[in-house]
């Protein structure tokens, strides 16, 4: 009975896996059609240009907020996952986008950070990362025209802002071109079998904080080291006996390094928000964010920062989120950074800023960009 059975199914299987074979080669072709439209659209912006000129976050956010659409749309025959569908097509534009050459991303380094995660999850795989040492040199990479891109952490859920990126845009010319949404997940790992021969750990301060309320439950007596990076922790953790590093999934792999223990992040929502940051500024994708830095000047006037934001509310435009920064111009003098939604080409949003632009004694458009997909 069981032997007829496995007969009968064996037909079965096989039909399926003929049209699964059929579906390859319909999917292949139209993928292959895609990259010649691809091509001919740079072709059409002039042979002089470059890859980044063709780049358009913009249109990439479009065509991922369609997917996303149409996968809701299908959802009751079995569609794939929300996040699966957009780093499908994410990939799918990036090899589109790079059958000349890739796009070149400055990240902070080395191989194996969230930073690199980021910049694969924005760009697709078929972009060229390139690992720096500082947010510094990320930075001056792509002022000086050898990266295209950078990306740049900003901000953590749990931790709060990245200061030193704030202050590099006070010095700056770059525009922040677009953002990447990450959720964290750390992990405890090392070439050791087991947590007990465990003698230090090693990562980067944000990741620490992060975790401190599970390494004083589980580790309390171990010694805790800071890192330039998670990458650098781990590879500590790859050279030195009885040394773990808290660390990504990536960062495991590149340096060949056993998980002890998995999401041990304080927060199971620990998310990092990073900024894809460039040289010039592009056009509304229906979904964006505009980042300001603004100052009221050196003034004790009382209300100075609400005349500020005034417009903004008179305009129906929100306010998402404010930082203060010293200026760097003189003691006790500070600069805002302001992030609301919507373009600057919305016409709330350019009535809003126009005002807000002549009370204001400094006023700087840093980005309107499109608001990350997932």
């Amino acid at each position: 009975m069981a032997s007829r059975k496995k007969k009968k199914a064996q037909p079965e299987i096989e039909g399926l896996r003929s049209r699964i074979d059929d579906v390859d080669r319909r999917l292949h072709a139209l993928i292959n059609e895609r990259a010649r439209l691809a091509r001919q659209v740079g072709v059409s912006k002039g042979k002089e240009g470059r890859l980044v000129d063709f780049y358009r976050p913009e249109r990439e956010a479009q065509v991922l907020r369609m997917a996303l659409e149409r996968n809701a749309a299908s959802r009751a025959s079995g569609a794939l996952r929300d996040e699966e569908v957009v780093r499908l097509f994410r990939e799918i534009m990036s090899a589109c986008l790079a059958q000349e050459e890739p796009l070149k991303i400055g990240f902070l380094g080395p191989e194996g950070t969230f930073s690199q995660t980021a910049v694969y999850k924005h760009f697709g795989h078929s972009a060229r990362a390139l690992a720096l040492s500082t947010i510094d040199e990320v930075f001056h990479e792509v002022e000086a025209g050898h990266a295209d891109f950078g990306v740049v952490p900003i901000e953590n859920s749990t931790e709060g802002s990245v200061n030193h990126t704030l202050d590099r845009f006070l010095v700056s010319p770059l525009r922040i071109c677009g953002e990447v949404e990450l959720r964290i997940r750390q992990n405890l790992m090392g070439k050791m079998r087991s947590l007990r021969e465990v003698k230090r750990i090693c990562s980067h301060p944000q990741s620490l904080a992060q975790c401190r309320q599970w390494l004083q439950e589980h580790l309390p007596d171990v010694e805790i080291i800071a890192e330039s990076s998670n990458a650098e922790a781990a590879r500590r953790a790859r050279d030195e006996k009885g040394t773990a590093a808290i660390a990504g999934e990536t960062a495991s792999e590149v340096y060949g390094l056993t998980i002890l223990a998995a999401d041990i992040e304080d927060r199971a929502d620990n998310s990092t928000r990073f900024l894809v940051i460039g040289r010039r500024t592009f056009g509304r994708s229906g979904r964006d964010r505009t980042t300001l830095l603004v100052s009221t000047g050196h003034t004790e006037a009382p209300g100075a920062l609400y005349r500020l934001l005034e417009p903004l509310a008179k305009n129906r435009v929100s306010l998402t989120r404010i930082e203060s920064r010293p200026s760097q111009r003189r003691k006790w003098d500070y600069v805002f950074f302001i992030d609301l939604e919507g373009h600057i080409d919305d016409a709330p949003v350019a009535r809003a800023l126009e005002r807000l632009k002549s009370r204001a004694s400094l006023y700087r458009v840093l980005g309107s960009y499109p608001r990350a997909v997932l």
